[in-house]
C-alpha cells in the first residue's frame, strides 16, 4: 500500500471537509429516510469509540457485529477503526452454533447487535458472558443501548490513524464446507481493493448506492460500504423485504450489484408479469421495444443505473443474455473473501465475453496451475487464516499466489471462465471424476429450474437435484415433467459418456440458509445434499424425471 493512500476514517475526514453538510447515509424508517450527512457520521463515530475506551477496551481487541444492513453499520464500522479495534462481522442470518464459534474462535471481547429478523433463535450464540451493544432497533437484550452509548465518556477526537499493515478486520468465509476460517484483512489490503473499485467503476461523489446484500460479506463490505468511504458517493439502505422494490425505487441508485439468485427472480416477476411470449414479441417493434424496456427499468428501480453487477455466485450465461436483450447490461465480476472480493471483472461490460468473468484488473494477476486451478495475487490479498497457520501456508504456492480452489479456463483474451470447483468434483462408482458445475450451467438453461445441484459421489451416473421456481410450481407436474426430460436429453448426447445425468430429482423441501443447505450468500452446500439424497436416489436410471414424493 502506498505511503499515500488514506484510510477510511482520514478518507471521512477529508469528505467531512469538503462536502460536510452533504447526505452521506439514507436510512428508511417506517418507510422514511432518515438522513445522516457526513458530519454525523463523523461525530457518532467518535462518540461510540469514546464508549467504547470508557468501558475498558484497548485497541486490538475484537469486536463483533450482528446485524442486517443499516446506517449504524457503517458508523460502527468506522468507529472500530477510529479506536484501533479489530471487527468481526457475522452474517445476520448465522445460527446459534457459527455466532458461538465466531465469537470464540475470533476471542470477542464485545458485540454489537442489530436488525435482526431471528434475534431470539440466534441469542444462546451469543452467550451471557459477552459485552453487548444494540443499535437503535429492535433487537436481542444489550447491557447498552444506542442513544446511551453516544453520551458515554468523551468522544475519541484525536486518535492515531491506522498504519497499513495493521488488522483491521477477520471476515469469516461462510463456510460451504466445514468450519468458517477467519480471513485477516489488513488496512492495506482493504484500502488497495477499496481504491481499485472506485477507480474501475470511475464512482464518484454524484454516485448514489444501495447497501442490501451483508455487510459480513467482503463484497458488500468493498462494493458499497468501501467505495463510497473513497469516492464520496451517497448510500441508501433497505428497510425490510417487503419494502425492498419500494426501496430501491425510492434510493434511485446509479449502480446497483445483486446476486444470481435474485437476478433470477427479478426475470421471474417479469416474465409472470408480462408474459413470456408477449414480452419477446414487444421487444421486436422498434418503438414499442424502447418503451417496454424503459417500463421494465423503471419498475425495477434501476432506470438510473450507470452500472449493474453480479458475484458471489456464478450466474448461468443465458440470464445475463436475456437481461442484455432488455437493455440492462450486468457485468459477472469473481472475488473470494481471501482476495478482498475483487480480481476479475466483465466492465466495461462486453457481450461477445457473456459467459466469462472478464479479466483481471489492474495490480492483480492470474494463472492456471497445471490442474487447472485459478490462481491470484494482488495487494487485496489476506495475510492469511486467523489462528490457523498451516492452512494459510497451504493456500499459497511459492510466489504468493492464492489457491483459489476454483478450476477455469482463460481464454486468448485473458478473460476467465469459472469452470468448477476443485473440491466439487467427485469419482462415480465406475471410477470415472466429473465436474458438475459445466453440467449445471447446461441444466439451467430450463426456465422451470430455480437452484440445482449435480451430485454423484459413489453412484454410476450423476444425478441432478432441481428447485423449481415458483412460476414452474404452479404448472401441471406433467407439462414441467416433458419439459425437465426434453432438456435433459438435449444435454446428455453432448456429455462424455460417464458424466450423462441419469435422472432428474425435483426436491419439494425448499433450500435456504435456515436447513443449512445455503450458505449465507446463497451458496448450495453440495456436500449436505450429497448426504442427503445419495442412498435415496441409487438406482435410479433412464434419464428419468422424478418428484421426491415418488422416490
Amino acid at each position: 500500500m502506498e505511503s499515500t493512500m488514506k484510510t477510511p476514517v482520514e478518507m471521512l475526514s477529508q469528505w467531512v471537509d469538503k462536502q460536510g453538510d452533504k447526505t452521506y447515509l439514507r436510512q428508511p424508517i417506517n418507510g422514511q429516510y432518515q438522513d445522516f450527512t457526513w458530519r454525523d457520521v463523523q461525530e457518532q463515530m467518535q462518540k461510540i469509540a469514546g464508549a467504547l475506551r470508557h468501558l475498558g477496551l484497548e485497541p486490538g481487541d475484537k469486536v463483533a457485529v450482528l446485524s442486517k444492513n443499516c446506517a449504524e453499520w457503517f458508523i460502527t464500522d468506522l468507529a472500530l477503526m477510529h479506536g484501533g479495534y479489530i471487527s468481526v462481522p457475522i452474517y445476520p442470518t448465522a445460527n446459534a452454533d457459527t455466532i458461538r464459534y465466531v465469537l470464540e474462535h475470533s476471542e470477542a471481547k464485545a458485540i454489537f447487535i442489530g436488525k435482526l429478523d431471528y434475534w431470539a433463535d440466534q441469542e444462546a450464540g451469543v452467550g451471557g458472558d459477552i459485552l453487548r451493544m444494540a443499535m437503535p432497533y429492535e433487537t436481542m437484550p444489550a447491557q447498552y443501548s444506542w442513544q446511551s452509548l453516544l453520551k458515554l465518556g468523551q468522544p475519541l477526537i484525536d486518535a492515531p490513524f491506522a498504519t497499513p499493515e495493521q488488522i483491521m478486520t477477520l471476515i469469516y468465509t461462510s463456510g460451504s464446507t466445514g468450519k468458517p476460517k477467519g480471513a485477516i484483512q489488513t488496512f492495506a489490503s482493504y484500502g488497495w481493493t477499496c481504491n481499485a473499485v472506485v477507480r474501475d467503476l470511475k464512482t464518484d461523489v454524484e454516485d448514489r448506492l444501495i447497501s442490501y446484500l451483508p455487510l459480513a460479506h467482503i463484497t458488500e463490505r468493498v462494493a458499497m460500504e468501501g467505495s463510497s468511504f473513497y469516492s464520496g458517493s451517497s448510500v441508501a439502505f433497505v428497510e425490510s423485504l417487503d419494502s425492498f422494490v419500494a426501496d430501491v425505487q425510492r434510493a434511485k441508485p446509479t449502480v446497483f450489484f445483486s446476486v444470481p439468485r435474485l437476478w433470477s427472480l427479478f426475470q421471474k416477476n417479469i416474465i409472470d408479469k408480462i408474459g413470456y411470449d408477449k414480452l419477446n414479441f414487444l421487444l421486436k417493434l422498434p418503438i414499442i421495444s424502447g418503451i417496454v424496456k424503459r417500463k421494465i427499468h423503471a419498475g425495477l428501480g434501476l432506470e438510473h443505473c450507470r452500472l449493474l453487477g453480479s458475484g458471489s455466485a456464478p450466474i448461468p450465461p443465458s440470464l445475463i443474455a436475456w437481461y442484455h436483450k432488455i437493455g440492462l447490461n450486468i457485468s459477472e465480476a469473481w472475488g473470494m473473501t481471501e482476495n478482498s472480493a475483487y480480481s476479475i471483472i466483465n466492465y466495461p461490460f462486453d457481450a461477445s465475453k457473456i459467459g466469462t468473468v472478464g479479466r483481471a484488473v489492474e495490480g492483480s494477476f492470474i494463472k492456471q496451475a497445471e490442474s487447472g486451478e485459478l490462481l491470484v495475487k494482488s495487494p487485496g490479498l489476506m495475510t492469511g487464516y486467523y489462528k490457523q497457520d498451516e492452512v494459510t501456508a497451504a493456500s499459497f504456492d511459492e510466489e504468493g499466489f492464492f489457491r483459489t480452489g476454483d478450476l477455469c479456463s482463460i481464454d486468448a483474451d485473458g478473460c476467465v471462465s469459472i469452470t468448477g470447483r476443485v473440491k466439487d468434483n467427485f469419482k462415480t462408482s465406475k471410477g470415472k471424476y466429473v465436474a458438475p458445475v459445466p453440467i449445471e450451467r447446461k441444466l439451467a438453461q430450463d426456465p422451470h429450474i430455480e437452484l440445482l445441484c449435480v451430485i454423484g459421489s459413489g453412484l454410476p451416473h450423476p444425478i441432478a437435484l432441481v428447485q423449481l421456481s415458483e412460476g414452474a410450481r404452479l404448472q401441471p407436474r406433467e407439462e414441467v415433467r416433458s419439459s425437465l426430460k426434453a432438456t435433459l436429453e438435449s444435454i446428455n448426447p453432448n456429455l462424455e459418456s460417464h458424466e450423462t445425468v441419469d435422472a432428474i430429482i425435483v426436491v419439494t423441501e425448499p433450500w435456504d440458509v435456515d436447513n443449512d443447505i445455503l450458505t449465507p450468500t446463497l451458496k448450495i452446500k453440495r456436500h449436505v445434499l450429497e448426504k442427503k439424497f445419495s442412498d435415496t436416489v441409487d438406482g435410479i436410471r433412464g434419464g428419468k424425471v422424478r418428484w421426491e414424493e415418488e422416490l
